[in-house]
């Protein structure tokens, strides 16, 4: 298989069940995104899939290529579906490159088939867990407003159970930001689970979904309490949990200093390699900027290695450094934060050179 050029390192998160959830969380960016796909069935078809994966293979040329699963709820679609997934990876892959796949799932359909089907293929899972039962059931409920959190801690003990690997994904928001070591002795102690994401809620008012209102929700977490929820966990996790807890935003800034890059697309001096794969082929330039102006076209028209190394993507990628406003190229943490994702710049400067990122602050 001729590989393409294109960016030396991208992402895809692939929604094959596009903003389709079983659940209706309170903060939930996403599921405004129905929008824009009035008439689908929010299903991605096997023609889609397959050229998802052999475009992706195509467009690397490394050992190991990643393929990853988002949603909405991707385990909507059912193990069939995921099972002709893997099958076709193994066809288009050959012996010469090894597939990563990760699936970001709410943990609720998950049972003894679904951890089997997970273990026997080496899937990594992300399961989305606010914490202890007070925190989760604040703003992650299904449908008709009743608590997951059982299902969901379920989901936790049976992925244990069939040994799937797994990492814990908790928003950080106003309510759960006030009691740090709480919720991630509860994630050490009670559940025994070792990796760890810390996601900031950022959110302001607006119908698009994306944040481009002037109202910031009382479900954002407050600049200052996130810095204070960092450095609790922080303190603990430097006296007693090195080596065998990790958290991805430790690691992230850690990466800063001693490689002079961070490994999170967040704290990276430019965007643009972690595009977002629709139900029906549509690329986007990123997980919050799912709109008609961030539209880069459709995988059955282009291929992923052409879209990502557009001019349009690089455009988008630069934007993040360019439109940084003056306060932040004098910052002496600049090469560790790089005014972290233009979604969350929502404060305006006295100076008027640009906005300034709501968690600046916290960091």
């Amino acid at each position: 298989m001729q590989k393409q050029s294109c960016s030396p390192v991208f992402h895809i998160m692939a929604k094959p069940a596009g903003a389709r959830c079983n659940l209706s969380c309170d903060y939930c960016y996403y599921r405004k995104m129905k929008s824009l796909y009035p008439k689908s069935s929010f299903c991605m078809s096997d023609s889609i899939m397959e050229r998802y994966i052999s475009q992706t293979i195509s467009a690397h040329t490394i050992p190991e290529v990643t393929i990853a699963w988002q949603g909405g709820e991707p385990t909507l679609m059912g193990i069939d579906f995921f099972t002709k997934a893997v099958c076709f990876q193994k066809k288009a892959a050959g012996t010469k490159v090894k597939i990563q796949n990760t699936i970001q799932t709410n943990g609720v359909l998950l049972d003894e088939d679904w951890c089997h089907f997970l273990h026997e293929n080496d899937f990594l899972v992300g399961i989305s867990l606010d914490g202890p039962r007070k925190f989760h059931d604040m703003f992650r409920k299904d449908r008709k407003g009743n608590s997951v959190f059982d299902k969901v801690t379920n989901a936790v003990h049976l992925m244990q159970k069939f040994k799937v690997n797994f990492n814990i994904l908790c928003t950080v928001n106003s309510y759960n930001c006030q009691n740090p070591n709480e919720l991630y002795r509860f994630f050490r102690d009670d559940l025994h689970a070792n990796y760890l994401q810390f996601i900031p809620v950022v959110e302001s008012n607006n119908t698009t979904g994306n944040n481009q209102g002037d109202f910031i929700s009382q479900r954002t977490v407050p600049s200052e309490a996130y810095g204070n929820f960092l450095i609790k966990i922080f303190d603990e996790w430097i006296s007693r949990d090195v080596g065998t807890m990790f958290i991805q935003f430790f690691d992230g800034v850690l990466s800063s200093y001693l490689l002079g890059q961070s490994s999170l697309c967040v704290l990276q001096p430019t965007c643009g390699h972690e595009v977002v794969l629709e139900h029906n082929g549509d690329i986007y330039s990123c997980d919050h900027y799912v709109q008609p102006d961030y539209l880069l076209g459709n995988i059955k028209q282009s291929t992923v290695a052409q879209l990502v190394d557009s001019e349009k993507q690089r455009q988008f990628g630069s934007f993040k450094n360019s439109s940084l406003p003056q306060i932040c190229h004098k910052c002496e943490f600049l090469f560790t934060c790089y005014g972290e994702c233009p979604k969350n710049r929502l404060l305006q400067v006295p100076d008027g050179s640009g906005k300034l990122n709501w968690l600046c602050t916290g960091l």
